[in-house]
């Protein structure tokens, strides 16, 4: 082990009170586990009314994010962080309610030349206001069918509802509005479902091996991501060899793009022309034992309990330097 971390302690932190509570506690519990194999001393705490209390009196050497949903990944936690001065793996409050703000996100990378689809969104009170059936005709003209209605925020495939046809919209809006009150209606990006993982130790980021996700069903939706064979991975994926290169630099410009640190998780559809599409970035990637990023850190050769002492080791030297 590093001897920097020989002393060190590290807080996990997962569970709260999002719909991915569950999936969390099991990213985790594994974050904890591989950090422990490789000799830190890792803890593991749910996010409660005691955390905050917990920190300032008995502050750790650092805090590692097992925690999806919005308390995880929309910044304000990272900010309280900051605020009483734990140091933490991973992107910066503002970059992390960047890269959660899926609308915001997808603007800036258009805006930086990165392929996403087209989309629109829509808050609900828009939604009502407005009309749902004449202002869905509009959408639908407008982008095309079929579309994708998904959470503004959020993560794990949860309210995601792909539609063929403008009759099924107003149905796969309710849905959405269940995990959040602004939805992002995009354009059907066709292709296999390819994920990208971004590793920064501090040499510089990296493209981690690309993985192709297979799901039994139609769609990679919550059931195929964390349902034992409800999916298969190929790792590395199943591409040629110039779209291969194209999906790590895509990667790359996202990663730089919305300015995420140590490790992030780049989503994308890759058609069989081997068109590019950025879906979207992941601040906290998935831990699981059907999780990504650990299949892609085991394709490159890296032992994941390493690669995250790596990260809280550079999370304490960046606070102690700041």
């Amino acid at each position: 082990m590093n001897a920097s971390l020989t002393d060190a302690r590290v807080v996990v932190l997962a569970g709260g009170l999002s719909y991915e509570r569950e999936v969390s506690l099991r990213s985790g519990r594994r974050v904890a586990d591989a950090l422990t194999r490789v000799g830190v001393q890792a803890e593991l705490r749910d996010v409660d009314t005691t955390l905050l209390a917990g920190l300032t009196v008995d502050p750790p050497d650092a805090v590692v994010f097992g925690l999806h949903g919005p308390v995880g990944e929309d910044g304000a936690l990272r900010a309280v962080l900051d605020l009483i001065g734990v140091p933490y793996v991973g992107p910066t409050a503002a970059a992390a309610s960047r890269a959660w703000d899926k609308p915001a996100a997808k603007a800036l990378l258009r805006q930086e030349g990165v392929p996403t689809p087209d989309w629109i969104a829509l808050p609900r009170s828009t939604f009502s206001d407005l009309g749902a059936g004449p202002l869905l005709e509009r959408i639908a003209d407008r982008l095309g069918m079929p579309l994708v209605v998904k959470p503004a925020s959020g993560g794990s495939g949860l309210g995601v509802h792909v539609t063929t046809d403008a009759s099924q919209l107003p149905s796969a809006m309710i849905g959405c509005f269940a995990y959040g009150d602004v939805a992002l209606i995009e354009r059907y990006a066709p292709g296999r479902d390819i994920a990208v993982g971004v590793l920064d130790t501090g040499d510089g980021p990296r493209a981690l091996p690309a993985v192709e996700i297979v799901p039994a069903g139609d769609e990679y939706d919550y059931a195929a991501r964390y349902n034992a064979g409800a999916s298969t991975w190929h790792v590395p994926a199943r591409l040629d060899a110039d779209v291969t290169m194209r999906l790590a630099e895509a990667a790359l410009d996202v990663f730089r793009a919305l300015d995420m640190r140590d490790l992030s998780r780049v989503d994308f559809r890759v058609a069989e022309d081997g068109t590019l599409a950025v879906l979207e970035a992941n601040v906290v990637p998935g831990m699981t034992e059907t999780s990504l990023i650990p299949m892609a850190a085991e394709a490159a050769g890296l032992d994941v309990g390493d690669v995250l002492a790596d990260l809280v080791r550079i999370a304490i030297a960046r606070h102690r330097s700041s």
